[in-house]
């Protein structure tokens, strides 16, 4: 089969061209680096040609309000587009567990607008929603820092890790479609404070965490369901504590 892959030279989009090609499929990993644009348009309808099954990984260029939304949307309707004319019979897309229970999130609103477009499309589709991956932890600490200190909510969080989540993508896209939504976390959920700190402790970082049940995460105040998943999730393999063993023996290479 023909699959394209939108954002498919990032983190999550690389991994899944990958996976699916390994699969014996004929894999375009589409980006505005290899000469597709859903924003402008450029090459989407050539990359649409013959495709049987479009999944779609690609991530805003930027975080703010309304400048994610704006690509969303635009991107969205202007692939759906594509994909119905070319007669695409799956369209798969990546959001985020939580995404309706932190309407204070601009990024998070800016991903249920897109999936609503989805299921406005006609199209078969399966939306995957994973939960954060393992590794954002470090920009979540950051986002947290005031001065010397993190302040982060101990609100449950269920974290996975990107092969986990391209795995599970690659599933989903060579299966029939649902039309409807699948969640994807890691096997354990941690208190968030306690995953930054373990993190900082791997990566021999001082910095002290300091719980706080007001603290916003990007914007939103989080409780125990807010980044966790539903019943019957499919769950990664992948447990944090060894993911973070292996990240930092990388990087120490």
């Amino acid at each position: 089969m023909k699959i394209v892959v939108i954002g498919g030279t990032g983190l999550i989009g690389s991994k899944l061209v990958k996976k699916l090609r390994e699969r014996g499929h004929d894999v375009l990993a589409a980006a505005p680096n290899t000469g597709v644009n859903t924003i402008t348009r450029e090459g989407l309808a050539e990359a649409m040609d013959g495709a049987q099954i479009v999944v779609d990984v690609a991530n805003a260029p930027v975080w703010e309000d309304k400048a994610v939304l704006e690509f969303f949307e635009t991107s969205g309707r202007n692939l759906l587009a594509a994909e119905a004319a070319a007669g695409v019979r799956h369209h798969v897309a990546l959001s985020i567990v939580g995404s309706e229970r932190l309407p204070d999130n601009g990024y998070f609103r800016a991903k249920i607008a897109q999936e609503n477009l989805i299921k406005a499309s006609g199209i078969p589709y399966t939306i995957l929603r994973a939960t954060q991956f393992f590794e954002f932890v470090g920009g979540i600490a950051q986002a947290g820092t005031v001065g010397d200190e993190i302040r982060l909510s101990p609100a449950l969080f269920q974290p996975i890790a990107s092969d986990d989540v391209a795995a599970a993508l690659a599933d989903v896209t060579l299966a029939p479609p649902v039309n409807g939504t699948v969640e994807v976390a890691g096997p354990e959920a941690i208190p968030l404070d306690e995953v930054v700190r373990r993190y900082l402790r791997a990566t021999q970082d001082t910095r002290k965490v300091v719980p706080d049940v007001h603290a916003r995460y990007f914007g939103a105040v989080l409780d125990d369901q807010s980044l966790t998943p539903g019943k019957n999730p499919r769950l990664g393999a992948t447990r944090f504590e060894d993911w973070l063993g292996q990240s930092t023996a990388q990087a120490a290479r």
